[in-house]
């Protein structure tokens, strides 16, 4: 049987925070200040080394003022056991760390989420759309995060919620990345112009994943799907002419060239997100059936983004 869910204000777990944990800590954090006794917040991070750290002294104190307690736990090391001991205290658990982690992260927190009984689960699914994508992607870390989605759907003791969000914003122009290569005035189109992209910005994603957490009636064992803009790569490297006042040149790579790229080197990882990211299904979706674009829910478009980051 389902949990029974206290309606008094549920105990929040965040797990990390990073970019996308320090954008839900703040929006879960505002949205408790102005609903008093919404909702108690908590932060699992990783143990403090020893000897002074005024960086961390400073972020504890920004945690504080904003009424986040703080628990300790290496993610890496922990067992699902000890995870489990922890969580068992929240109600909800929202998981943001990322691929970073390492593979078989994202499982070990799910089966410590499931171990403790905690009534809803939101896991770090902060990205594509797996199902559309499948088993056997150029991202094998992809395949792990269909594990999570069929242990949390074989199962009914824990609600769970996935949000998908598509790209992060920013990375789309991470020099790294190589789709826009603004010191050589080039955007790259992967696989077709007409492919389509949805991304949406850390900011964003923590106001929505923080709307999703306290929606009523209560959102559960179902994927969510955000979208901050949905634009092709054509659309791009028009955004690029225009906010830099540039005519880029525009350089496809189809799906062939980046398999064999990937083939060449098969552990580079942006060679493996080249190749996931040239798909034509499973990394975008349309905004205006999105839940922000269904609710009015304004988000920071890819023009937006880059007349603030790129000018």
């Amino acid at each position: 049987m389902p949990h029974a869910h206290p309606e008094q204000s549920p105990a929040i777990l965040v797990i990390g925070t990073g970019e996308l944990g320090a954008s839900v800590l703040a929006a879960l954090s505002h949205h408790v200040s102005t609903h008093p006794g919404a909702a108690s917040i908590t932060v699992l991070l990783r143990p403090p080394a020893p000897g002074p750290d005024p960086a961390r002294d400073t972020r504890n104190a920004e945690l504080a003022q904003m009424g986040i307690a703080i628990e300790h736990a290496d993610i890496a090391g922990a067992s699902v056991a000890d995870l489990a001991a922890i969580m068992k205290r929240y109600h909800t658990v929202i998981s943001c760390i990322g691929f970073a982690a390492g593979a078989g992260t994202q499982l070990k927190l799910a089966h410590a989420a499931l171990t403790a009984g905690v009534s809803r689960y939101f896991p770090w699914q902060f990205g594509v759309d797996y199902d559309e994508i499948g088993r056997g992607s150029a991202q094998p870390l992809f395949d792990e995060q269909l594990d999570v989605r069929d242990l949390l759907r074989g199962q009914r003791a824990t609600e769970w919620v996935i949000v998908s969000t598509g790209m992060f914003t920013s990375f789309l122009f991470e020099p790294a990345f190589g789709i826009v290569d603004l010191a050589a005035n080039t955007v790259h189109a992967l696989g077709s112009w007409d492919n389509q992209l949805t991304l949406t910005t850390p900011e964003d994603i923590g106001v929505l994943t923080a709307d999703i957490v306290f929606a009523t009636p209560r959102i559960r064992d179902t994927v969510v799907y955000l979208a901050g803009d949905t634009i092709t790569y054509r659309e791009l490297a028009d955004i690029v002419d225009r906010v830099c006042d540039t005519t880029v040149t525009r350089r496809e790579w189809g799906t062939e060239f980046l398999r064999d790229q990937l083939a060449a080197d098969p552990e580079d990882t942006m060679r493996k997100y080249r190749a996931v990211f040239a798909r034509r299904t499973g990394v975008a979706w349309p905004k205006d059936q999105s839940y922000n674009g269904l609710r009015g829910i304004a988000t920071i478009s890819v023009e937006d983004w880059a007349k603030k980051n790129l000018v």
